[in-house]
C-alpha cells in the first residue's frame, strides 16, 4: 500500500472511486478483465527499441488503421472502423439519436453513453440471466429502437448468447430499421470461439455491426484499441464521421502492425486463460452456499449465500483484510444486485488465494 493512505480502509475508498491506474497500487486485481498472458515479451522489446519514433511521430489515420486491422482479422478494410477502445465507438453510436435497447444487467457504458430518454433497458430474468431473443426482438420493435445491443459473452454474467439465437434476432429485426450491435469483446475466451463468432457471417446481414474491445483478449488496456465490423457501408460511414483524424496513438498502430505475427501465441494465451478459468470455476463451486455461474469469458459471476454479507461488504472486506479487489454488482440493473459479485480469473495461484480469502470473508459475522 502506498504511503498516501494511513489505513487499508482509506486505500479501498480511493481505489473504489477510480477507473484505472491500478498498477500504481499494490493489490491483486480480480476486477479488471484482461488476458494476463499476452502480448509476448517480444512486443515490449520492440516498443522499447522504437520508443523515440513512436513518441515523436504522428500515427497513421483511419484508412491505414482499417487496413492493418483487416490484416489481423481477415476482413476488408472498408468494413472496419478502428476506435480508441470500443468506448469511443460506443459513444459515437449512442450519440446518433437513435433509441437504444440493451439487456440488463450488462456493460453499463452503452446505456451511460446514450442520450437522456433514449435507452430502453430489457431485464434479463433471474436466476438464469439468459436472453430470450423472441421477447427482446418484440420489445425492440414495440419501442421502435434503432439500435439493439447484445454483449456476448455478457458482462457481468459471463454467459454466451448462442450464434443461432443471434441470427434469429437479426432476422426478426431486419425489416424494422434496427441495427443489431453484437459486442464480442470476450468471445476469444468462449469454448467454441470460431463457431460462435458472427464475424464470418457479417456480409449476410446489413443490420449487423460487431464491436470488439481489444483490451480484454489481447491484454492491451493501456494502448486503447477497439473496432467495429459491419457490411453496412452507410452505418460505417456515419461512425467514421464521429472520429478524430488521429484517434489512435503510435503505440496502438505499432501493435496492429505486429499482431499478425503473434497469432499462434495469442491463441495459446487464450487457451491458458480458459484453462485457469475452468479450474477457478471448480474451486469457487466449493464455497458453501454460493451460486457460481458457468463462465464463457475470463471472469465468473456469482451469487453470494443468503446468510453472507452483501456484495459491497464482501468486496470491501476482501480488500481491507486480504488486499484483493473484485467487482460487486450493486451498480447493475438487476434484482437483488447487492447479492452478486464478478471475479476476474488470474493465475491459478492467485485464484486459489482468492477462494481462500472469499471463504474467510463470507464466514465473518455481520458487524
Amino acid at each position: 500500500m502506498t504511503n498516501k493512505y494511513s489505513t487499508a480502509q482509506q486505500h479501498y475508498e480511493f481505489i473504489s472511486s477510480q477507473h484505472g491506474g491500478y498498477w500504481r497500487h499494490d493489490f491483486i486485481d480480480h476486477n479488471y478483465l484482461y488476458n494476463l498472458y499476452f502480448p509476448p515479451e517480444d512486443f515490449f522489446t520492440h516498443l522499447t527499441r522504437h520508443i523515440h519514433q513512436l513518441v515523436l511521430s504522428y500515427p497513421v489515420a483511419q484508412k491505414d488503421l482499417a487496413g492493418l486491422m483487416g490484416d489481423l482479422i481477415a476482413q476488408p478494410p472498408e468494413r472496419i472502423v478502428v476506435g480508441n477502445g470500443a468506448a469511443e465507438l460506443i459513444k459515437i453510436i449512442a450519440g446518433m439519436g437513435r433509441k437504444l435497447i440493451v439487456p440488463v444487467p450488462s456493460f453499463n457504458e452503452y446505456a451511460n453513453a446514450a442520450l437522456t430518454g433514449n435507452v430502453v433497458e430489457f431485464a434479463l430474468e433471474s436466476p438464469s440471466f439468459q436472453l430470450d431473443v423472441d421477447k427482446f426482438a418484440a420489445e425492440a420493435i414495440r419501442c421502435k429502437a434503432g439500435l439493439a445491443v447484445v454483449v456476448t459473452p455478457n458482462n457481468p454474467t459471463s454467459l454466451l448468447v448462442p450464434k443461432a439465437e443471434l441470427i434469429r434476432l437479426l432476422n426478426k429485426l431486419a425489416d424494422h430499421d434496427c441495427m443489431l450491435i453484437v459486442d464480442e469483446s470476450f468471445i476469444d475466451f468462449a469454448e467454441n470461439r470460431d463457431q460462435e463468432t458472427l464475424e464470418k457471417e457479417i456480409d449476410k446481414y446489413p443490420n449487423l455491426a460487431i464491436f470488439k474491445s481489444m483490451s480484454k483478449a489481447y491484454g492491451i488496456c493501456g494502448i486503447r484499441i477497439g473496432y467495429m465490423l459491419t457490411a453496412n457501408p452507410d452505418f460505417a460511414a456515419k461512425v467514421r464521421q464521429g472520429l478524430h483524424i488521429w484517434n489512435i496513438n503510435g503505440f496502438a498502430e505499432e501493435f496492429l502492425r505486429l499482431a499478425p505475427q503473434y497469432c499462434q501465441q495469442f491463441i495459446d494465451s487464450c487457451n491458458k486463460v480458459k484453462a485457469d478459468r475452468d479450474h477457478f470455476y471448480k474451486q469457487l463451486q466449493t464455497v458453501q452456499g454460493m451460486t457460481v455461474y458457468q463462465p464463457d469469458a475470463n471472469y465468473i459471476f456469482c451469487r453470494l449465500p443468503d446468510q453472507a454479507a452483501s456484495g459491497p461488504e464482501v468486496t470491501e472486506k476482501l480488500f481491507v483484510k486480504h488486499n484483493i479487489y473484485i467487482k460487486h454488482c450493486q451498480d447493475k440493473t438487476m434484482p437483488e444486485s447487492d447479492r452478486y459479485i464478478r471475479i476476474a480469473s488470474r493465475t491459478q495461484a492467485e485464484n486459489r488465494r482468492l477462494v481462500e480469502a472469499l471463504r474467510d470473508v463470507i464466514g465473518l459475522e455481520r458487524e
